[in-house]
């Protein structure tokens, strides 16, 4: 069920886009908002496709015909993308500006496998303008090609191996947790990018995790809920070997395939070390 909050935004969104010329061709709600769980410190995400390519000013122009006031840019956005912030009725807005050549070729990328959460955002995309372009976009994206998902894995799991298991052990030295931070961090990204390719998903941000992990088949058990504990366990070697823990189950999970099954024995060679 959509919040209340994702209703009222989706409207202010709605009103705001009327604005925009004829130039503009598809007008994409993204975000909490277009997955219709938005809250009370939500903003509102779009992205806007033109027919022609716009600089920074052409939007900012087109962003106060809108009615947003503060304008600024985050960045710097890959060119020829430009990127709009503002604020109407005091709600944040966050806009994305791609010119529809740059837009196919963003939709091409992802549904080659290319980082980034491109897809995840436009399959839940709500249109808010369209000439068609996001029902397209959907479509190509329905299915999550085989061959994707096991490029996705096998890259994720290239960096578990290939030198000693005791070398994790270097990170559990007193005045290490930067590095061991770094290292968490890493593999909380690598799991994930293996769970989601092994359920066929296209991958989000990690934003509202255990809701996003919930309709998955396939993970290990209490997936979210551990890696929150493990990122914020504050015992070195006990996170480390939660963590290992999560990479071997997760790998356990996953076809086989060069880097999988190194890893298998790799990360349960370092397991056995940390205990």
């Amino acid at each position: 069920m959509r919040t209340t909050r994702s209703e009222e935004l989706q409207e202010l969104a709605e009103l705001a886009v009327r604005a925009l010329p004829a130039g503009v061709e598809e007008i994409v709600l993204t975000g909490s908002v277009s997955r219709g769980v938005a809250d009370e410190l939500s903003d509102v995400e779009m992205l806007v496709v033109t027919g022609q390519l716009l600089d920074r000013e052409e939007c900012f122009e087109h962003a106060r015909s809108m009615g947003l006031t503060e304008l600024d840019s985050w960045g710097p956005p890959p060119a020829p993308a430009q990127h709009v912030f503002g604020y109407r009725a005091g709600i944040p807005f966050e806009l994305i500006w791609w010119p529809r050549a740059y837009a196919e070729a963003r939709v091409a990328q992802a549904r080659a496998g290319a980082e980034g959460a491109t897809a995840d955002a436009l399959v839940h995309g709500v249109p808010l303008r369209t000439c068609g372009l996001l029902a397209g976009w959907q479509e190509q994206l329905r299915i999550y090609p085989p061959e994707v998902a096991a490029a996705r894995i096998e890259t994720a799991a290239s960096r578990w191996g290939g030198f000693a298991p005791a070398g994790v052990l270097t990170l559990t030295r007193d005045g290490d947790r930067v590095a061991l931070q770094e290292w968490l961090l890493d593999a909380t990204a690598r799991v994930l990018a293996i769970v989601f390719a092994v359920n066929g998903v296209w991958q989000p941000t990690t934003k509202r995790l255990a809701a996003r992990l919930a309709p998955l088949a396939v993970q290990p058990e209490r997936l979210a809920e551990r890696l929150t504990l493990t990122l914020t366990e504050p015992a070195a070697r006990r996170a480390l070997r939660s963590m290992t823990e999560i990479q071997l189950e997760t790998v356990l999970l996953a076809p086989s395939g060069p880097n999988i099954d190194r890893a298998r024995g790799w990360l349960a060679a370092a397991l056995e070390l940390l205990w």
